[in-house]
């Protein structure tokens, strides 16, 4: 049951369009709870430009992450996880 629900998470987001991947890469590097290891920082900074890059309502507004319901839910599906399934 536990792998159904990592499966389903893998799916929605290889279903997300590339703005959408990249608001949810900007939203786990923002949160404290997801325990990442690797250079926070770095990366969010690359997920960042990369939106800039090819959303101009992101480059050129207050951008509230809310109103992108399909990646709060992926949030919320992910925090509902595991670690072990996280990664």
């Amino acid at each position: 049951m536990e792998t159904d629900k990592v499966k389903c998470l893998i799916y929605m987001i290889n279903d997300m369009d590339i703005k959408d991947k990249l608001r949810l890469a900007i939203c786990i590097s923002q949160s404290k709870w997801s325990g990442l290891i690797y250079n926070i920082k770095e990366n969010h900074e690359k997920f960042d430009n990369m939106l800039k890059s090819i959303d101009e309502e992101y480059r050129t507004t207050l951008i509230n992450f809310e109103k992108y319901k399909l990646v709060m839910y992926a949030m919320a599906k992910l925090m509902e996880m595991e670690t072990t399934e996280q990664n």
